[in-house]
């Protein structure tokens, strides 16, 4: 396997949870799917913030191609958490502490 390319992610903590999962459910009992830095930036970019994916994929600085391949997998990951009822686990990375007191 070929090793990752540095990418250019924003390292702002700006997710409030670190599990989206089905209600009334044990998250242990649950499959768990782990979405990526760069995949959940990918998103971010393009669905949140908006940006085409050519300009997402110049403020991450990777091609446009790698950035699609990057959007799909994290979509994928997404949707088929909310179809197949998997729990959805966010990089720990991205998840504000309570003690930061950030607001989003």
């Amino acid at each position: 396997m070929r090793p990752k390319i540095k990418r250019n992610i924003c390292t702002e903590r700006i997710a409030k949870s670190s599990l989206f999962k089905p209600n009334g459910i044990p998250a242990s009992e649950l499959i768990k799917v782990n979405i990526e830095m760069d995949e959940f930036e990918a998103v971010r970019l393009v669905d949140i913030e908006g940006l085409s994916q050519q300009d997402a994929a110049l403020q991450m600085q990777v091609s446009r191609q790698t950035f699609a391949n990057i959007l799909k997998k994290a979509r994928f990951k997404i949707s088929s958490s909310l179809i197949n009822g998997n729990a959805l686990v966010l990089p720990d990375e991205l998840v504000a502490s309570l003690d930061e007191g950030k607001t989003i």
